[in-house]
């Protein structure tokens, strides 16, 4: 290889190298520039979350402002109403709790985004300022860093760059040398073999002539190739110099390339990773998480305050109830809603005669009359039985209109990347117009068509209302009512009973026999509050001597009736425990042994008066049979002993109320537990017991029970229907109408139907047969036959 190739190739690697480690500083720029960029975007990205927290700081409290302004507008309107007690007692209503929970809600979701409002503008904006300066200043820091690790990559790759040309350098000299000596020995080995051939050709001549000249030209030859050798050794030594420079600048180079790719690589793989991980992003990142969890625990805790509310309106919404509502308006204003006092009859001067006269010559005429209107009334209960199943269809036919669950717009938010689909979405849910219109309209004309119905009903009902008091009356008066009406007999021989001091009052007994024969299964009986307005007629009833629960019928509220039972114990004058042996049964409550606890409140008790001993057995045996179903009914001893603790025995005043209550509850549940053994047995007290048929056993020989009962409503079949001494045979009847039954009770039959009638059971039930099977008929849907049947 010649010099000039020699020195082009040199040319080219050094040329090769300066462009590899030109490429390597434009990256080194690069770099720098693109951690500023991300430096600049960092900062852009923080200020941008600083101002978006600030607009929306912004909106949140003009938000709350006006959920506060929304709010007030109807809690000033609501502080306005002049009646304060009126506005007062109106919150109980479930309606009106339900709006007031909204209110609140408004207002509690207005303080809340004020709260969040405030946590952004001085909680979660400062932290990303933060973030930003200590970014800026961590950045600066890091690109020094940086920097110095890019000059110390530089310095390596310069070193690595005079060692190579070192090392081409003695290499360059190396061949050199090693050229200039080859071109020796080539100098050295022409000349000997020159001077060989100078030595052949002289060879012939004789020695003596020739002797000096060759001495002479061996002379110059020997001196010639000494010189050679001189050149060969100062070029072989200059050669073996040249050549340990290159070996030792070649290790150095070789041992420099292995140290600059070794910090070529740590830096790019390495080095910068550190940079970017421990410098510049030296905490940014968990500074930036802290700041958005911020936002996070603000809009869940949010969330969790909105479905805190929503839940308590949810609970008020399930809790909307009428039936509640109205017995609550009517307990607020009893005064308003209670019935007026009977008006009483004032007569005419000189008249003191206060009777319909029922002698002659009016007597006839009264007996047509009553004749008469037992005829229409008849006639009137049939129809309005009719318009009464048509209104009541009708009803329910508007409470499916209005219960319909139409309620649910969750696909109203189910968004789909696609305007349209939303739109769609929107358009074709249940509050379109079109629906809407078909739905009212067909509403209202339900409505329309069940308020005719309603108001015919009740026209009806009052017309039979007037007409039955007339009827009574007049059958009270021509003293028809123990021939014709078996309830009315029933009533007039529980007057009479009660007129003659029974041991057990009428309320008590006609109650509890009611709530025995319908209702020992009925759930949540003594605990649910009936009917206000019922509740008043059936007491009204009892005062003035009727028994408006006598005979079978059961359309009567259930929790009304236990209602009216409770009231009356409640509104005694002296409690069925009296106050002076409070404080003995208390004693008695403390025992543990539940039969020496029995053994003592008997000592207490035996000490009352014989009648308040007979009305607690009667009315203990009652609760204990309740009890008895309490799977069904819900209503175990001590449940109905919190029902009734507050109505048999009042905590004296001067004594802590809540825990005296506690002990009254476990002393009358220890008495329906226990009864038998507390209260003296019939044999040890004669009176009136309690028997799981509902019905009252007589153990004093007392002219009042269900055996006289029985007997009278026996005698009034009989002397209606005309039978012999004996035993009434059966009568056939025909449906004059379509009836359904009621309860398991009474039977079902088609119009035209044949019943078989064994007995009146009340002036408006049969007891009888259809198609095999027994049960109550009701006398204004047939026509009796008036031949009997052998």
């Amino acid at each position: 290889m010649t010099s000039p190739a020699k020195f082009k190739k040199d040319k080219e690697i050094i040329a090769e190298y300066d462009t590899q480690v030109k490429e390597i500083r434009a990256q080194l720029t690069e770099q720098m520039k693109c951690l500023d960029q991300q430096c600049e975007l960092r900062v852009q990205l923080l200020q941008d979350l600083q101002d978006f927290f600030r607009k929306k700081a912004e909106i949140e409290m003009d938000y709350s402002r006006n959920l506060e302004k929304l709010a007030e507008r109807f809690l000033a309107k609501t502080r306005s109403t002049k009646d304060q007690q009126f506005k007062k007692d109106q919150n109980v209503l479930s309606p009106v709790n339900c709006w007031n929970l909204l209110l609140n809600q408004v207002k509690r979701e207005s303080r809340d985004h004020t709260t969040l409002s405030d946590i952004y503008l001085n909680n979660i904006i400062p932290r990303f300022v933060q973030v930003s300066e200590d970014s800026g200043r961590l950045f600066k820091k890091s690109k020094e860093v940086g920097q110095q690790l890019q000059d110390d990559l530089m310095k390596v790759l310069n070193e690595l760059y005079s060692v190579m040309k070192t090392y081409h350098m003695y290499n360059a000299d190396s061949i050199s040398a090693q050229s200039k000596l080859k071109e020796a020995e080539k100098q050295e080995e022409k000349q000997i073999g020159k001077s060989v051939k100078q030595e052949d050709r002289q060879t012939p001549r004789s020695p003596d002539s020739t002797a000096n000249v060759r001495i002479e030209e061996k002379h110059v030859r020997r001196s010639s190739v000494k010189k050679i050798e001189k050149m060969k050794e100062k070029r072989q030594a200059k050669y073996t110099e040249n050549k340990l420079k290159a070996i030792k600048a070649r290790n150095e180079y070789l041992l420099a390339l292995e140290a600059t790719n070794a910090s070529v690589f740590k830096y790019y793989i390495h080095d910068l990773s550190d940079l970017i991980d421990q410098c510049c992003d030296l905490g940014y990142h968990a500074s930036l998480n802290r700041a958005l969890r911020t936002f996070l625990s603000a809009e869940l805790n949010l969330e969790q305050s909105k479905h805190e509310g929503l839940d308590a309106i949810e609970n008020a919404v399930e809790n909307l109830d009428a039936t509640s509502d109205k017995q609550r308006l009517m307990e607020m204003y009893n005064n308003v809603f209670c019935p007026p006092m009977k008006f009483e009859f004032q007569p005419h001067m000189g008249d003191m005669a206060s009777q319909l006269c029922a002698q002659q010559p009016v007597q006839s005429e009264l007996v047509q009359r009553c004749q008469q209107l037992q005829s229409r009334l008849s006639t009137l209960k049939i129809e309005n039985e009719e318009v009464k199943k048509t209104m009541e269809a009708t009803l329910q036919t508007i409470q499916d209109i209005v219960t319909v669950e139409d309620f649910d717009v969750s696909d109203c938010f189910q968004y789909s990347n696609s305007m349209e689909s939303v739109k769609s979405t929107v358009s074709e849910t249940f509050m379109s117009k079109p629906s809407i219109a078909k739905r009212r309209a067909n509403q209202q004309e339900t409505e329309q068509f069940y308020f005719t119905k309603m108001k015919e009903y009740l026209e009806g009902r009052n017309l039979i209302t007037k007409l039955q008091a007339k009827h009574d009356l007049l059958q009270k008066t021509l003293g028809e009512s123990q021939r014709t009406d078996c309830s009315l007999a029933r009533r007039s021989s529980t007057v009479r009973k009660q007129d003659s001091s029974q041991a057990i009052p009428l309320v008590v007994e006609s109650c509890i026999r009611f709530i025995s024969r319908h209702g020992l299964q009925h759930e949540g009986i003594f605990r649910v509050s009936g009917s206000q307005v019922e509740v008043n007629d059936i007491k009204n009833a009892f005062e003035r001597g009727e028994d408006p629960l006598a005979g079978d019928q059961n359309d009567h509220d259930m929790d009304s009736i236990a209602g009216v039972l409770k009231l009356y114990f409640r509104g005694l004058e002296h409690p069925l425990f009296p106050k002076d042996i409070f404080h003995d049964l208390m004693a008695c409550v403390t025992m543990d042994n539940l039969q020496e606890r029995a053994l003592h409140i008997r000592k207490v008790l035996l000490v009352l008066p014989k009648t308040t001993l007979i009305i607690m057995r009667y009315l203990f045996a009652f609760l204990n049979h309740l009890s008895q179903f309490s799977e069904e009914n819900m209503m175990d001893p001590y449940n109905l002993a919190i029902c009734f603790g507050p109505s048999l025995m009042s905590v004296p005043e001067g004594h802590d109320q809540v825990s005296c209550q506690a002990h009254v509850n476990e002393l009358i549940k220890t008495i329906i537990i226990q009864h038998e053994n507390i209260f003296p047995s019939p044999r040890e007290l004669e009176g009136p017991v309690y028997s799981r048929g509902g019905s009252m056993e007589d153990y004093c020989d007392s002219p009042h029970g269900e055996t006289t009962l029985a007997e009278d409503s026996t005698q009034d079949v009989t002397t209606e229907h005309h039978t012999s001494d004996d035993e009434c045979e059966p009568i056939e009847a025909i449906a004059k109408f379509d009836y359904v039954g009621r309860t398991a009770r009474e039977l079902s039959f088609k119009k035209g139907a044949s019943l078989l009638l064994y007995q009146r059971a009340s002036d408006d039930w049969w007891e009888g047969r259809h198609n095999g099977i027994d049960g109550l008929i009701p006398h204004q849907y047939i026509v009796v036959q008036d031949t009997l049947i052998s």
